[in-house]
């Protein structure tokens, strides 16, 4: 856990709005003739995931599911828990899995294999974020050092998403 914190920035607004301008072009190239379902893993890319549906050119569907692995803490726990499942029939269906970062691969890992049981067409994942190191998904907004970050929906503690920017969450040493 972090005691005295200091949020040091790392994205601009206007660079994440040029990301998700990028993205959302290159989704609806790709899926330019077909009915695609967009689903967001919450809590932390619902505001990617609202960005990112108003850059597309192509008409969507949207869900959700609720998966976590950090809790409140600042490392995965190696665990994956499922809290709220999607609703939509996907059977048949292309599916982009919309997530805030790709870290350690677990959460989007379960969430892709729970998709893929219900037989979609085609299951594709985008991320915002992606971790140095981490499988890159096939739609990746910005590739991140290590470190905890927050803002522009991502928390800590369930603390920061709001932030317009995203930032690093640095320990301060009081000094």
């Amino acid at each position: 856990m972090f005691g005295a914190m200091e949020l040091r920035p790392k994205f601009s607004e206007s660079e994440i709005r040029a990301s998700v301008a990028r993205l959302g072009r290159e989704i609806s190239d790709a899926y330019r003739d077909e009915r695609l379902i967009l689903i967001g893993v919450l809590k932390g890319a619902f505001v990617f995931l609202a960005d990112l549906v108003r850059e597309l050119t192509i008409d969507c569907e949207i869900d959700f599911i609720r998966a976590r692995s950090y809790g409140s803490d600042t490392v995965s726990s190696g665990r994956v828990q499922i809290l709220k499942d999607i609703e939509l029939d996907v059977r048949g269906r292309h599916v982009v899995v919309v997530e805030d970062i790709a870290d350690t691969g677990l959460t989007l890992g379960m969430v892709v294999a729970r998709l893929e049981m219900a037989s979609p067409a085609s299951v594709k994942r985008c991320a915002l974020l992606v971790r140095e190191g981490a499988a890159p998904p096939e739609f990746a907004g910005f590739t991140i050092p290590p470190g905890f970050v927050v803002g522009y929906g991502v928390d800590y503690a369930e603390r920061y998403r709001g932030l317009r920017d995203i930032r690093v969450l640095v320990e301060n040493s009081g000094a």
